[in-house]
């Protein structure tokens, strides 16, 4: 059975279909298409069941790689060609539409070449539609063109709708009851194409700034690369191998988590881009609310659309917006918050916003949480327009409750009562102004029930009461508002204002990382200047202490010297050469040297490993409190520790040169000289005999002793030194190779701030232009020149608050409050002082 039911199933329809969810949005024209396509080309009910499901993204919809593994290989090219076709069909080929086909060529063991062959020349097509004079070659679609030659019955169904949904003709079929009263008359038209102007002026200072921005972070990461492998080639050189290899292994995590976060950034700021290209033809509205809120209902009523969808226990699940278009008005549908497989309400409004001029954020007043509002944090840091739109639910399918609503509507809706509104609405200020800053919002209370319900055969008689009675028309009005009155500045705030937004997110990561590392610097020089001091400090002391040792163990031998002298008077020099070395072998004299050297040296060594071992510990502290300022993103797994298991590694270097004390010390062996022996004068007494004798052996011994003792101490200084300095040069150059790399990293993200700063400043200003024409009620079209011209210097609170210096007086004909509560920030514009 099961095999009977893949025969009837058309695969390549339903890679086709995945294809028209691979941007993750669903025009409503593109749905439309799939479905005339399954009935033109015969799909069986199979085929449109697995449809279905795929659009609605069902959890036991057919994958996307199960469906191409079903396509035979000699039908794959015209697969390709029809999915390249429909993703022509809005006049954009987005990234997640090319990287569907490149991963579906994958699937199928395509070379890169194949694929990008295609690709090529899928593009050429598209420039050559772009460029061409004649009309009729013109209407020749880019999938047309791709499928010239195939004669499948889906190819030609396909290219008979490519026609059909055009960029030019979308949205052209909706008709609407009241779509057309709302945007109809001289205001409409003439804001449209106010709107076209502004938004195709903006959008060049939206790109340039943006592909800036994109410049330098892809700079940015570059050279967090490089710098990195400049490091690691270090490796090879003499000297400082060690320290180098031990610096790059510490840098390269740290680097390489740099590096991911700038792509991410990177990528952040690519796909604002790609937001703005879809947003310049259409000024955009994002429907945005938890489901059963109501918001299904709203969009049926606003687009005429999706009314088989509304209805009791019949939600949607698919986690794709929807979007519907109709006379350059676009509205983005997005899933509820909290729908089964659905996306984060972050996540939802992120997906949407860049591209959206107003966001309706849909509430209910059976449950109003703090929870529900967090999200408008987002919007004010992309500073959006922002409508909330209260939903009051009341069971107006009981007959006694609906005869009482029709009776008294404004009864639902009083505001003063203890059961009215104004509790609610105080509650959404409250909430949404402690996350969106301001409560430069409009909340309109609406009954979507009663507008639903007007719309419904068993309710006609009472159409128009219960459309009346529903307060729709105050939310419809509030479009027809946002777009005919401020459009203009709408499509700005879009374009330039909120642009920033996406400059300024990777900005502000880019300083929280600069003023991390600046600090890691610091730390680090200190700690270095610290360890310098303190080993300087260990060194001075264990050399006083070597000395001391030396001293002591000589002192032993001068005092065996008169002993030895009396005792040995009268030996031969041979004789008594021979039992003075055995004499400081007995005494272990030179052993007791080589100890000394020993005891000194390991002294001094575990010093060195004490004090490396706190200024390890201190480093990790300072990695815990550092860490905290390294703005990550979660999934970016850093530690810290590993980068700064600074104490263990110099250790190990210390160890590494540990030479001395383990030959005979210095090198040097006491050699006896010759030592005065024998009776000097007969006629002298023997015991003047022997005190003259023992005199002069002593005499010499001692004179012997005293410069070997003077030619120790020397050399013991001398090498003492020496190895002390190496130890502390060799943990310095540690230090300074860490040190140096960090500031190489600091250098560079001090330069990407730069030249992200430049880049919103230069919207920033842009955006200025816009707001002094918008508050004088004219329009100038923006250039570089009129910028210079006009703007002095904005500093700009994102989201919050923009200051204005303009370089002349100008006649600002709305009042402040006007401005505040349209830009939906505090804006401040006066005369730069001239004396300044």
């Amino acid at each position: 059975m099961s095999r009977l039911i893949s025969e009837q199933i058309n695969y390549q329809f339903l890679l086709l279909t995945h294809m028209v969810c691979a941007d993750e949005q669903i025009h409503s024209e593109e749905a439309k298409t799939l479905r005339e396509l399954a009935q033109k080309a015969n799909m069986g009910i199979h085929t449109i069941e697995e449809m279905e499901k795929i659009l609605n993204q069902d959890e036991n919809f057919i994958s996307v790689e199960n469906v191409a593994r079903q396509i035979q290989q000699g039908e794959q090219s015209e697969a390709m060609r029809q999915m390249l076709a429909i993703a022509y069909i809005d006049g954009y080929f987005s990234p997640l539409e090319r990287e569907m086909i490149e991963h579906i060529a994958k699937v199928w063991n395509w070379s890169n070449l194949e694929i990008e062959r295609l690709l090529e020349q899928t593009e050429k097509f598209g420039r050559a539609k772009l460029i061409s004079n004649n009309r009729d070659e013109a209407e020749l679609s880019v999938g047309a063109r791709l499928l010239k030659g195939i004669d499948s019955v889906l190819s030609r169904a396909l290219v008979d709708n490519l026609a059909k949904v055009a960029p030019d003709n979308v949205g052209r079929k909706i008709d609407q009851l009241r779509k057309e009263i709302l945007l109809a008359g001289p205001e409409y038209e003439n804001a449209i194409q106010q709107c076209t102007v502004v938004a195709t002026e903006d959008y060049k200072f939206a790109e340039n700034s943006l592909k800036s921005a994109y410049s330098a972070l892809r700079v940015l990461a570059k050279n967090l690369k490089r710098y990195t492998e400049e490091i690691q080639q270090k490796t090879s050189s003499q000297g400082q191998a060690n320290t180098a290899k031990e610096v790059a292994k510490q840098l390269e995590s740290t680097r390489n988590a740099l590096i991911v976060e700038a792509l991410k950034e990177l990528e952040g700021v690519h796909e604002s881009l790609r937001a703005k290209q879809r947003a310049l033809k259409h000024f955009s509205i994002a429907f945005i609310g938890k489901t059963k809120a109501g918001k299904s209902t709203l969009h049926a009523i606003i687009t005429g659309d999706g009314w088989d969808a509304i209805g009791v226990g019949k939600q949607r699940t698919t986690r794709f917006n929807r979007v519907y278009e109709w006379k350059n008005i676009r509205i983005i549908d997005t899933p509820g918050i909290g729908a089964p497989g659905g996306k984060s309400d972050e996540e939802i409004a992120e997906s949407i916003i860049d591209e959206s001029d107003v966001i309706c954020y849909v509430v209910t007043n059976d449950s109003i949480q703090e929870t529900e509002f967090k999200f408008l944090q987002l919007l004010k840091e992309k500073a959006k327009p922002l409508i909330i739109l209260l939903n009051v639910k009341n069971n107006l399918r009981d007959t006694r409750r609906l005869e009482h609503f029709l009776k008294d509507s404004n009864k639902l809706f009083v505001m003063d009562s203890a059961s009215g509104l104004g509790g609610h609405i105080e509650r959404i200020r409250r909430y949404a102004k402690q996350h969106y800053a301001n409560d430069y919002f409009d909340i309109i209370p609406v009954m979507l029930l009663a507008a639903q319900m007007s719309r419904e055969s068993e309710h006609q008689q009472n159409k128009s009461k219960l459309f009346k009675a529903s307060r729709i028309q105050d939310f419809l009005d509030a479009i027809r508002v946002s777009l005919v009155e401020h459009g203009g500045i709408r499509r700005s705030q879009t374009l330039l204002g909120s642009t920033v937004g996406a400059i300024e997110a990777p900005n502000k990561w880019v300083t929280q990382q600069l003023q991390a590392y600046q600090n890691l610097s610091k730390n680090l020089k200190s700690i270095r200047n610290k360890f310098q001091e303190e080993i300087a400090k260990a060194s001075i002391s264990n050399q006083e202490y070597l000395i001391e040792k030396i001293n002591t163990v000589f002192k032993d031998i001068f005092d065996t010297i008169q002993p030895f002298a009396e005792e040995n008077w009268d030996n031969d020099e041979n004789q008594m050469k021979s039992k003075w070395e055995g004499k400081l072998k007995i005494l272990k004299f030179q052993d007791r040297l080589n100890n000394a050297f020993e005891e000194s040296g390991k002294k001094f060594n575990h010093e060195v490993e004490e004090l490396l071992e706190e200024i390890g510990t201190e480093l990790q502290l300072m990695a815990r409190l550092v860490e905290g300022n390294f703005h990550f993103k979660k999934n970016i797994n850093i530690n810290f520790k590993d980068m700064l298991r600074i104490g263990a590694a110099i250790i190990s270097i210390a160890a590494s040169i540990t030479m001395l004390f383990a030959a005979p010390p210095l090198g040097i062996i006491m050699v006896i000289g010759t030592i005065i022996s024998g009776i000097t004068n007969f006629f002298k007494s023997q015991k003047e005999k022997q005190r003259e004798a023992a005199e002069k052996i002593s005499q010499s011994l001692n004179k012997q002793l005293k410069e070997y003792q003077q030619k120790t101490l020397s050399k013991a200084e001398e090498e003492f030194s020496c190895y002390c300095d190496a130890v502390a040069l060799n943990i310095n150059g540690y230090f300074n190779e860490l040190i140096q790399g960090i500031e190489k990293i600091n250098n560079q993200l001090a330069k990407t701030k730069n030249q992200l700063d430049s880049s919103a400043n230069y919207l920033n200003r842009a955006y200025a232009k816009r707001i002094t024409d918008w508050c004088s009620d004219k329009y100038e079209q923006l250039t570089d020149e009129c910028i210079i011209e006009t703007i002095s210097k904005v500093e700009r609170n994102f989201g919050r608050n923009i200051k204005i210096q303009v370089k002349s007086v100008f006649k600002q004909t709305k009042i402040q409050e006007e401005i505040n509560q349209i830009i939906q920030e505090n804006v401040y514009i006066s005369l730069i002082d001239p004396s300044k």
